[in-house]
């Protein structure tokens, strides 16, 4: 719940037993049916149940009593309509001068689980939920220390990964967390490799250097026909003629008064991925122009009709790495999850965790 400054909790049993620690004590239990209120309260965190305050802490630690365990979150201030559900354990801290912080305790399969749903929902092919599982796994592998000053590892946005509940609706992603449990995916120097994905690619996957400025080895610019016929392959968006041509005079000083240039401004064709707009050596970005209106992705061509420029655009996202709506195509035709991270990425390697753990001891210096 890392998207709201929460000041008042309820947490409901759903699953299992927990016991409640208070600092270092046990000081309750939440069994079935049964449910507490946490608050901050000053520097304090207050914890009630059944109407009565049990105690004020500088931490509660909420514990699982067997293998299966899970809780319902509702945000009572500020005030939430949706609960979540979570796996696991939590530690609940003040955070700030009137906040709680939510740490969930979570194993990798169980956090995997809900990553995936949250990411992708239900109703995909197994292969393909194998293709997140690597993804979700190695990302999560790689950003332990993102989170470190302020006390966790990982948030639950999109700023690492969605982590909106536990795995509730699909069991086929348990099937393919636990199929591909611990397995990495590593570039050619064996380390762990930056997994990029987005909706669809509309035919041609982008180079990275055209979005981040910087290339990256494995994610090089392939053509794609799995995802042309889904539905967000396509896209066609009308903007204002004077607009446009404001933007582009105003932020990037185009030669709209050269006799050449001037008369181009709003035809543009793009048979293929590009980084800039018209040439080079006007130094426009087609990913900032994408940010400037809002556009599905940088894929585009363009013309001016009456007082509009019409852009037919094609995918949706910023292009690079796995087309997710390709890798659901290339799973109904009966590809693995291998197969499709070896079309979308070049010179990776699928290694298990402990296996590459080895390698990674035998390749590092000895001690003096």
């Amino acid at each position: 719940m890392r998207d709201y400054t929460i000041g008042t909790l309820e947490i409901k049993h759903n699953e299992g037993n927990y016991e409640i620690i208070g600092d270092t004590v046990l000081v309750s239990n939440i069994w079935d049916k049964q449910s507490v209120l946490i608050k901050r309260s000053g520097d304090k965190i207050k914890l009630v149940k059944n109407d009565k305050t049990l105690g004020y802490f500088d931490s509660l630690t909420i514990r699982k009593m067997n293998d299966l365990g899970s809780l319902r979150l509702q945000c009572l201030a500020p005030s939430s309509k949706k609960s979540r559900r979570y796996n696991d354990n939590f530690i609940i801290t003040p955070e700030g001068t009137n906040a709680l912080l939510l740490i969930n305790q979570v194993s990798m399969a169980n956090y995997l689980g809900g990553v995936i749903e949250s990411e992708g929902g239900g109703g995909k092919p197994l292969e393909y939920y194998k293709v997140q599982a690597i993804l979700s796994r190695t990302y999560a592998l790689g950003h332990l220390n993102k989170h470190k000053k302020e006390g966790f590892q990982l948030c639950d946005r999109v700023h690492c990964q969605a982590y909106h509940n536990k795995l509730i609706y699909t069991a086929t992603i348990r099937d393919a967390v636990a199929a591909t449990e611990g397995i990495l995916m590593l570039n050619k120097r064996l380390e762990l490799a930056q997994g990029f994905f987005f909706a669809n690619c509309g035919g041609q996957t982008s180079e990275a250097d055209f979005v981040w400025n910087n290339p990256v080895a494995h994610c090089k610019s392939i053509v794609d026909t799995f995802c042309i016929k889904s539905r967000q392959a396509t896209w066609t968006k009308k903007i204002d003629a004077q607009e446009w041509r404001n933007y582009l005079v105003n932020e990037f000083g185009y030669p709209i008064n050269d006799s050449i240039l001037g008369p181009l401004i709003f035809n543009f064709d793009q048979p293929f991925r590009k980084a800039f707009y018209l040439f080079p050596q006007l130094g426009i970005p087609l990913r900032d122009i994408r940010i400037k209106f809002r556009l599905k992705s940088t894929w585009f061509s363009c013309k001016k009709v009456g007082n509009e420029v019409v852009l037919t655009g094609k995918g949706f996202g910023h292009g690079v790495g796995v087309c997710q709506e390709g890798a659901m195509g290339m799973a109904r035709h009966g590809f693995n999850a291998a197969e499709i991270l070896n079309f979308y990425f070049t010179d990776i390697h699928l290694m298990n965790y402990l296996t590459w753990s080895f390698y990674r001891q035998r390749s590092s210096p000895p001690h003096p």
